[in-house]
């Protein structure tokens, strides 16, 4: 693309139509490629992540989500391998939905611990061939009876091999604020975290977390351990008994205490759980933004009405 017509684009965007400047991803077919991490060093990045319908279920079911999330004009929108692992290779399509159908930027999620590298380097040619080219690399969840390809055992190893043999790519990371419930100390889990990022990983999406303290003290290791890469927080509005409950046993986060007691005193009413729940992810997002954090990443779970209260709310702290 000439440089004349990306200026001619971006006039028309921002002074004819008051487009984001997301829409400029794409001109007349053409792609045009940006890498997340160069976002941190212009403001505090705020986005969001949706999961790919079931295998049993349209793909234009996802759409109106979709759409009313990209008119909340997100920085870049991931997109996981589906809920409990059934979204099947609907990634790729969700993720090329999102670019190319509504002007947003995207990171495809990459598990890796069923690859061979035959099917990495596959998924890595069906991304490049979307014109995608922000990718998510991690292990992944095991799913009881399936044999490990035994290839790639580590998210580090998944990123190393695609900055090895598609060093176009940028790659994000994945981190646990409170310790992945998989390592066996708090620095192990740092060691592990900084191989990472050394093998390639060039910005970091955190694990939900309910405390925002347990947050900042592991941005103190990061800095310590000399992991200087930006890290978004990773913020899930729960807004039910269940889905907490879930989260608390998947993940180990901790509960503050006036959190449990919100949960206690209304946890069987639907209407008011929303309510808390939203509440209390909007006052751990103005904490976070007061301190100074490189960004947010907002868990939908492909909910536009949570997602736009939030953004909201915090829109004028960005």
């Amino acid at each position: 693309m000439y440089i004349a017509d990306f200026i001619a684009l971006l006039k028309h965007c921002i002074y004819d139509r008051n487009e984001p400047i997301s829409a400029l991803l794409r001109l007349q077919g053409e792609f045009l490629y940006m890498h997340t991490n160069t976002l941190f060093a212009k403001k505090t990045v705020f986005s969001f992540e949706v999961f790919p319908p079931k295998r049993d279920m349209p793909l234009d079911t996802i759409y109106n989500t979709l759409d009313e999330l990209s008119q909340l004009h997100p920085d870049f929108i991931s997109v996981t391998c589906g809920a409990n692992g059934q979204g099947g290779n609907r990634t790729v399509e969700v993720a090329s939905a999102i670019k190319h159908t509504y002007g947003c930027e995207t990171a495809a999620h990459m598990p890796c611990i069923y690859l061979t590298e035959e099917e990495a380097l596959h998924t890595l040619q069906e991304l490049k061939e979307e014109g995608i080219d922000n990718i998510l690399a991690l292990r992944g969840d095991e799913t009881p009876g399936k044999e490990r390809a035994h290839i790639f055992e580590h998210a580090s190893d998944l990123v190393a091999f695609i900055k090895k043999n598609a060093p176009e790519f940028n790659v994000i990371g994945a981190c646990y604020p409170e310790t992945h419930t998989e390592a066996k100390t708090p620095a192990a889990d740092i060691r592990h975290l900084k191989t990472k990022v050394d093998a390639g990983a060039s910005e970091l999406i955190s694990q939900l977390f309910f405390d925002n303290a347990m947050f900042y003290r592991f941005l103190e290791r990061c800095e310590i351990a000399g992991i200087n890469v930006p890290i978004e927080a990773g913020i899930m509005p729960v807004t039910n008994k269940k889905q907490i409950e879930r989260m608390v046993s998947l993940c180990g986060a901790t509960l503050p205490v006036k959190f449990q007691k919100a949960i206690a005193k209304y946890g069987d009413n639907k209407e008011a759980m929303l309510d808390i729940g939203i509440a209390y992810a909007i006052d751990q997002i103005a904490d976070l933004l007061s301190n100074g954090v490189d960004g947010i990443h907002v868990y939908t779970m492909n909910n536009p009405y949570i997602a736009k209260k939030i953004t909201e709310a915090v829109k004028n702290l960005l």
